[in-house]
């Protein structure tokens, strides 16, 4: 057997949650043993033992019945409508859960969703999504096909909000040695990755795939992740936490850039200094230069900056980029002082320099030789250097996932793919992931973004072609779908499909785990356009 059809030394099912049937033991071709079936849930065909789950560790054989080990996950909107236990999407290592048996109450049935996590794939793709529910919402009668993609086509964008200089654009990201990914251009106060995508996955080694695949497992399930970039930082990112950069913590993400923050606080800062400068790998700001200077009717203090002016106060390149102030590689801030100017600056000049967030700041004097003598900070001045950093937002990661979802994946949902990437461009059709919403791009096919923050916990799998397994849901109105080519056949409704499970169990009990609608989320079917 090939790597990626071993099963031997995989987890036994002794502690496995009760199972979602998928299809009786396939019939067995020449190459295989009597105890073993093929699972066709994905290209790699795994022949599967008794007692044993395959390659992806999402599928068993169990006594000769194809079974998918983990639960689909169903949203409820409120708790204290739910009598089955919930498990909330903040719980991130909690344990599976199963519900128990649906007791018939569709009363609020509107509140009820099936997600793509755990309902299995289309794959082969001429079959229908594993789960077509028909329920209403708001007295409209809805449709939602949901199914697990295969997902080569992927990546994950990563922000990253921090003053930090993490790497030169373009560079390579490496996890574990391999190439997974580059660094793309910086936003404001944020630095940018951009993970995975199917060449790391499958245009190079089998270890780089292997790296890739599991790196975007992790990083989808909101799991920490070491990172190295070339020509820069060593980094750990992880969904909702603190970028560590280096081996510390980052804390704050910057107000702005220097010339921003200078005309933020240029009237605050007024009166207390005789010049400011805010230190800035992009554009640092110099407060008498600058327009906000100039409109309080600022002397010019005689400073003279290294680095390529701009527009009056602005300056570029005033050191290389780095973890020291600002985002540069400078730990000592008169260093970009190139000196004064005889006829305008004077003895008892008061100057501030601080950085974009305000981690770093010195307070200096000018002696009779104009030479910055640092002092200790006055207490009013103290007081706008703790409000710059009030203004600073946390530091935090961002992931997302970027999927193309343009593909035959379409087959499940349709008969004629393009009817569907049509109706989700005229917003008939509302695409989530893991019943969060999901931003669609413009352009042609469908190519879906969502915050994996805001998705239930251990939403994204893998399979050794090597792909990302994710949760992909369509919803609209039931005449809607009937007029795209839908599989109508195997429309089921909310109560049929929470009693059996998916369209292809064959009568096997469904394994369940209820998590509550997030806040932060709207409810999938009650989003405009599908409601009016």
């Amino acid at each position: 057997m090939t790597e990626h059809t071993k099963t031997d030394g995989l987890p036994a099912m002794d502690n496995m949650v009760s199972p979602q049937g998928l299809e009786r033991a396939k019939p067995r071709n020449e190459r295989m043993t009597t105890d073993k079936i093929e699972c066709n849930a994905c290209p790699v065909l795994c022949q599967i033992s008794d007692g044993r789950s395959g390659a992806c560790d999402r599928y068993a054989n169990q006594g000769g019945t194809l079974v998918r080990v983990d639960p689909v996950v169903l949203l409820r909107r409120a708790v204290s409508d739910v009598a089955t236990p919930l498990v909330s999407f903040a719980a991130r290592d909690a344990e599976v859960l199963a519900a128990p048996d649906w007791n018939g109450d569709l009363l609020r049935a509107d509140e009820v969703f099936v997600t793509g996590v755990g309902a299995s794939t289309t794959y082969p793709d001429y079959k229908p999504a594993p789960f077509i529910v028909a329920s209403q919402a708001q007295g409209v009668d809805m449709v939602t096909v949901v199914t697990e993609g295969i997902f080569s086509y992927c990546s994950f964008k990563i922000k990253i909000d921090t003053d930090r200089y993490l790497g030169p654009e373009q560079a390579n990201v490496r996890c574990k040695g391999e190439v997974v990914g580059h660094v793309t251009t910086a936003e404001y106060g944020s630095q940018m990755l951009s993970l995975g995508g199917v060449h790391h996955l499958t245009g190079g080694s089998k270890k780089e795939g292997r790296v890739t695949v599991q790196m975007m497992e992790a990083l989808g399930n909101k799991q920490a992740v070491e990172l190295t970039i070339d020509g820069g930082s060593q980094i750990v990112v992880q969904a909702g936490r603190a970028p560590i950069v280096n081996g510390v913590e980052e804390r704050r993400m910057r107000v702005g850039c220097g010339s921003a923050a200078v005309g933020i606080f240029a009237k605050q800062l007024f009166g207390e200094a005789d010049e400011v400068v805010v230190v800035d790998d992009h554009i640092t700001g110099v407060l008498t230069e600058h327009q906000a200077g100039r409109c309080l009717d600022m002397p010019r203090s005689g400073i003279q900056m290294r680095g390529r002016k701009s527009t009056p106060g602005r300056y570029f390149q005033v050191a290389n980029p780095g973890t020291g102030w600002g985002g540069t590689d400078i730990a000592d801030p008169l260093s970009i002082i190139e000196g004064w100017d005889p006829e305008v600056a004077r003895a008892g000049l008061r100057l501030l320099m601080t950085s974009t967030t305000g981690e770093h700041a010195s307070w200096y004097v000018l002696n009779e030789a104009l030479e910055p003598v640092e002092q200790a900070m006055p207490a009013s001045v103290q007081r706008i250097i703790d409000r710059i950093g009030e203004n600073c937002e946390p530091s935090l990661c961002t992931v997302l996932f970027l999927g193309g979802a343009g593909g035959s994946l379409r087959a499940g949902v349709t008969e004629n793919p393009v009817l569907l990437t049509r109706a989700i461009k005229q917003a008939l059709v509302n695409v989530t992931c893991g019943g969060a919403p999901a931003y669609v791009w413009p352009g042609g096919g469908i190519t879906v973004m969502a915050d994996v923050l805001r998705m239930p916990d251990k939403s994204f799998g893998t399979v050794p072609t090597p792909a990302i397994v994710a949760p992909v849901e369509f919803s609209m109105r039931l005449d809607d779908y009937q007029r795209l080519g839908g599989h109508m056949d195997h429309v089921r409704s909310l109560e049929q499909v929470l009693q059996a499970g998916a369209w292809h169990n064959e009568g096997a009990p469904t394994a369940r785990l209820w998590v509550q609608n997030p806040p932060a989320n709207t409810w999938p079917l009650g989003q405009p356009p599908l409601l009016g």
